[in-house]
Parts: structure tokens; C-alpha cells; sequence
């Protein structure tokens, strides 16, 4: 039994509420291809391994957080570019995207993963934090303060296992009572942070700029890596997508990066 694709992309756009946000690209589908879905792929970043590994699952719809459509738009379809529209589009597999809007989301989003990936609780988190007219930021605390070495210890195993957080840099206070943290490239929200009261600022990567404003904040600054922070939604969106479409073969398909 398949399932029209207009029926999941309605179901995504309506559920992450894309008409709430002035983005940096376009959010939903960005490539058109057959109008029947059988099985789905969620991933982070519409790359050339993810649509390889999409073929291999039979995949008629990617689902991405970081699609192919920027700014403007594409200027021109060459390198990169060019060869990963050919693979969609000479197996009329489907790409949608969600940015912003897979970060914010409540249920399904980064950075609520985020959060609960470094056990912060559930009581008492906020918003904060302004991109384009949306409070993305998100902060809150653990049951018990922490040291600051054992909060970035924390962190660090919750987010990424057994390997070293990319950066740290230990200004704020020793006792870490508050914890503001946005996925992906949100290192300029380190001072929305410090606004809040966080004591610590977890993001995925950093502008050069952040480590300094971090120092001068007195807040301790985590960079956890882009990819490692944004693997949330696209995991919940594959469950979701299972839940409201049973006839749906969907995977989450990892494609680890370093940044």
C-alpha cells in the first residue's frame, strides 16, 4: 500500500508549522519526484552518501534537515550540485526539507533532542533567544546543580559518547545552574544566553568570534559539532513518520560528519 506524497509533505508541513518562520532556505518539498511514497529517509544533510544509502533502501522521499535549496536558490547546477539533483531525479526519489523549523518543534525538534539527550529536565525549560523573529534558543537545568567539569562531562557523553566535545571553553561559573543550548551554528546566540542567565551555552559549531564573547560573558561555551547536535529531528521525524503512516517503511540513515 503506498501512501501519496502530497499526503506526508501536508503532514510535515502542517505539524512543524513551516508558515511560522522566515528561514534561511525553504522549508518542505524542494525536488518533485513520483507522486506515490513506499519508503522514506530521514537524514541530516542532503549529500551524496545519504541519497547513495537512500537508493540502496529504495527510498521515493528523502526527508532532510539541511536540504540543497539556499538563500536565493541555485544559481547554477554543476559539481555537487548537479550530481545530487541526478540522483534524485534520474530515480524520481523526492526531497523535502525543514530547517528552523525541525530545530524549534516541542516535540520533534533539535533542540528539545538536545535536551534530553543531557538530561536536563522538563520543568522549568524556555525559549530564548531571537533568529529571524523566533525565540530558538532553549535553556533549562538538572535536578541538582552541577559542577562545571562534571557538567561538561555530561554533556559531552550525552551528546557524543566517548569522544571529546570538539570545543570547550570553561569561563562561567563552577556551579552550573542553568543551561542554554541551540543545535547547529547558533554560537551568536552565546550572548542570548548570557541575557537568560545560563551559565553554560551548548551549540554545534562556532563563528571565530564566539570563544572571546564567551570569556567576556563569564559563560562557559560548548561546541558540540553541528552534526552530532542536529541528529535529533531528523530520528524523530523517521518515529512520527512510522506512527501517523503505517503503511510507510521509513529509516533514519546516519552520515556522521566531523563538523
Amino acid at each position: 500500500m503506498t501512501v501519496h506524497l502530497r499526503d506526508v509533505v501536508a503532514y510535515l508541513d502542517a505539524t512543524l508549522e513551516i508558515d511560522r518562520f522566515k528561514d534561511y532556505a525553504p522549508n518542505g518539498l524542494q525536488v518533485q519526484g513520483a507522486p506515490e511514497v513506499d519508503t522514506v529517509v530521514t537524514g541530516v544533510s542532503a549529500n551524496q552518501a545519504l541519497f547513495e544509502r537512500a537508493l540502496e533502501l529504495g527510498a521515493d522521499l528523502v526527508v532532510v534537515h539541511h536540504g540543497l535549496i539556499w538563500g536565493g536558490g541555485i544559481g547554477r547546477v554543476i559539481g555537487p550540485t548537479a550530481a545530487r539533483l541526478r540522483q534524485l531525479l534520474a530515480h524520481d526519489v523526492s526531497l523535502a526539507a525543514y530547517h528552523l523549523p525541525l530545530d524549534k518543534h516541542a516535540r520533534l525538534g533539535n533542540n528539545t533532542g538536545l535536551a534530553d539527550a543531557i538530561g536536563l529536565t522538563l520543568a522549568g525549560r524556555e525559549p530564548f533567544g531571537d533568529v529571524k523573529g523566533v525565540a530558538l534558543g532553549l535553556s533549562g537545568a538538572w535536578p541538582q546543580p552541577l559542577g562545571r567539569d562534571d557538567a561538561i562531562a555530561r554533556i559531552t557523553a550525552g551528546v557524543l559518547g566517548k569522544r571529546a566535545a570538539p570545543f570547550v571553553f570553561p569561563y562561567g561559573p563552577e556551579l552550573v545552574r542553568k543551561v542554554g543550548l541551540c543545535s547547529g551554528a547558533a554560537g551568536d546566540l552565546v550572548e542570548a544566553a548570557a541575557a537568560a542567565r545560563c551559565d553554560l551555552y551548548v551549540t554545534g559549531e562556532l563563528a571565530e568570534r564566539a570563544a572571546e564573547l564567551a570569556r567576556e560573558l563569564q559563560i562557559t561555551l560548548i561546541a558540540a559539532g553541528h552534526y552530532a547536535t542536529e541528529i535529533y529531528g531528523p530520528q524523530r521525524l523517521a518515529d512520527e513518520l512510522r506512527m501517523q503512516f503505517p503503511a510507510l517503511s521509513v529509516h533514519f540513515v546516519a552520515v556522521p560528519t566531523l563538523i
